[in-house]
C-alpha cells in the first residue's frame, strides 16, 4: 500500500460518520494523514438521519489503520461551528492540505420518482441545503487555511460523474440538482485555487455497500453477495475504503493539478493509480452501469472489475 506517504498531512473529512466519508478517513490514516472527522452523529447524540454509527468511532478506525484521528461534533450548515473548527484546526496543526466535502446526510429526505410538483418542497429544500450549503459553509471557512501552502487539494464527493449525470435524470429534480451542482462547485473552487496552486476535483464512488446500503439489503460486509440472486447488477458494488484509497492516492500525487476542475470516479482512479479494493477488485461502476444495467444486458461483471 501507501505506507506513511501523508505522515505530515492534515485533512479534514466533513461527514466522516459513515458511508464515503469513513472510507475516506480511514484510508488517509493509513496513508499517515491526521484526519479532523466531523459530523452531527456522536455517542450522546445522534443526527437526523438516526443511525448508530459515531464520528468517535470513524476516528478510532482512523488510529488503528495508522493516522491520527481526531473527531470533533459540528452540524456545518452552522458557520459558527464550521467557523470554530477550522479556528481549532489551525490553531493545533497550523494547516490544512486535504479538505474531503462529503456531507450529505439528507437519504431520508428523498421521494424517488416523485415529480417537483408532488415532491414534498420542505424535504426537498432541505436536501439542497445539506447538500450544497454546508459545502460552501464549509470552504468559505476552510479554504484561507488551505491556500497558506501550495499543494491543498478540495475533493468534493458527489453521486455520478458529469457525464452520467449530464445524460441521465437522477430520478427527482432535488437530488439531480444536489448531485450536479456539487461537481460544478468542484469547478468553479478549481478556477479560485488555481492561483494559490492548490486543486479542486469532484469525485463519485460507484454503487456503495456503505453501512445503509447493506442494512437495505439485509447484509452485512462478509454475505454482501447474497443479494444478486434477487438484485443480480448489485455485483458491481465497491466497499466505502475504495474511494477512500482514491483520495489518499490524489493527496499523495505530486502531479494532482492535473486533475484539477474535473470529476472522477473511484473506478477511474483505481486504473490510473493502481489501487483496489478490499477484495483485490477494480470495480468500475459508472462504465457498467451504462454498457450493462442501462443497457438492459444481464449482470455480470467480468472485465469490469
Amino acid at each position: 500500500m501507501m505506507s506513511q506517504i501523508l505522515k505530515d498531512k492534515v485533512a479534514l473529512v466533513t461527514g466522516a460518520t459513515r458511508g464515503a466519508g469513513r472510507g475516506i478517513a480511514v484510508e488517509l490514516g493509513a496513508a499517515g494523514a491526521t484526519v479532523y472527522v466531523t459530523g452531527r452523529s456522536t455517542r450522546a447524540q445522534r443526527s437526523e438521519v438516526n443511525r448508530p454509527e459515531t464520528i468517535e468511532e470513524t476516528a478510532e478506525l482512523v488510529q488503528q489503520a495508522g493516522g491520527r484521528g481526531i473527531a470533533v461534533q459540528v452540524d456545518h450548515l452552522d458557520p459558527a461551528q464550521v467557523q470554530a473548527l477550522v479556528a481549532r484546526i489551525e490553531r493545533e496543526q497550523g494547516r490544512l492540505d486535504i479538505l474531503v466535502n462529503d456531507v450529505w446526510g439528507a437519504d431520508l429526505l428523498i421521494q424517488w420518482n416523485v415529480p417537483v410538483w408532488q415532491h414534498s418542497l420542505e424535504k426537498g429544500l432541505r436536501m439542497l441545503r445539506l447538500a450544497i450549503d454546508t459545502h460552501i459553509i464549509t470552504s468559505h471557512f476552510a479554504l484561507p487555511l488551505v491556500i497558506k501552502n501550495p499543494g491543498g487539494l478540495v475533493v468534493e464527493m458527489t453521486d455520478g460523474t458529469a457525464e452520467y449525470n449530464n445524460a441521465n435524470y437522477r430520478l427527482s429534480l432535488f437530488y439531480d440538482l444536489a448531485k450536479t451542482s456539487v461537481v460544478r462547485m468542484a469547478w468553479a473552487q478549481a478556477q479560485e485555487l488555481r492561483p494559490h496552486q492548490c486543486t479542486a476535483v469532484a469525485l463519485t464512488p460507484g454503487w456503495l455497500r456503505s453501512e445503509m446500503m447493506l442494512d437495505a439489503y439485509g447484509v452485512t460486509e462478509a454475505n454482501w453477495r447474497d443479494p444478486t440472486a434477487k438484485h443480480p447488477h448489485f455485483v458491481i458494488t465497491e466497499t466505502p475504503r475504495f474511494v477512500g484509497r482514491a483520495v489518499a492516492h490524489l493527496a499523495g500525487d505530486p502531479d494532482v493539478t492535473r486533475w484539477s476542475g474535473q470529476s472522477l470516479s473511484s473506478g477511474r482512479l483505481a486504473k490510473v493509480y493502481g489501487f483496489t479494493d478490499l477484495d483485490g477488485s477494480q470495480p468500475d461502476a459508472w462504465r457498467y452501469v451504462v454498457e450493462v444495467q442501462d443497457a438492459g444486458k444481464p449482470a455480470d461483471a467480468t472485465g469490469y472489475r
